[in-house]
């Protein structure tokens, strides 16, 4: 059904997760046997982890696993507050996980600021520099997850003002009342 989609709607160009990667291959692949001209360009992502223990990658069908585009500021931090953030740990950590491909190259040039557990802020430049603070308990879990809300609510401020008014918001409405859930 995923490869139908991408033909039912006539993509040019797919952006899925790089977990739908042999659904991309099946597309082109279907495009050279049907004699298609031209085959869907694939824009291969990482795929974030879920917030909650064990998750390997978000889901929509868990939407307090899942930061969404339309969510309030003040569900951004709920989620991430009740995230799991094991302190020290990098591996199976969702926070870090955002951190390394959301915030760090997001804002990398002027830096993240993050609290340290001796109450001082420190601008990371790199998020390898961020990594090593955690590991070496420079940081907590929980400043790390107060720095992670910070970033993400700027990143999606402009979305949440998009949708907030004229069809976008039409638009936002309609999509939340077609939505399917488990």
């Amino acid at each position: 059904m995923q490869c139908a989609d991408m033909f039912n709607v006539k993509a040019d160009i797919c952006q899925l997760g790089i977990d739908q990667r042999k659904i991309n291959m099946l597309a082109r692949d279907y495009c050279d046997q049907a004699k298609i001209r031209f085959k869907p360009f694939i824009l291969s992502h990482h795929m974030l982890m879920g917030l909650k223990e064990g998750q390997e990658k978000m889901s929509k069908s868990d939407p307090e696993s899942a930061i969404l585009m339309e969510d309030a500021s003040g569900d951004v931090s709920r989620k991430i507050e009740n995230a799991f953030c094991p302190e020290g740990v990098v591996a199976a950590n969702p926070i870090l996980d955002y951190m390394k491909h959301i915030i760090c190259p997001r804002f990398g040039a002027q830096g993240v600021k993050v609290k340290l557990m001796d109450e001082t802020e420190e601008t990371f430049a790199s998020y390898q520099e961020l990594e090593d603070a955690f590991v070496a308990r420079q940081i907590s879990g929980t400043d790390l997850k107060a720095a992670l809300a910070k970033y993400l609510n700027e990143i999606l401020e402009p979305v949440r003002e998009h949708f907030s008014r004229g069809d976008a918001q039409e638009l936002l409405a309609k999509v939340r009342s077609s939505r399917i859930t488990r």
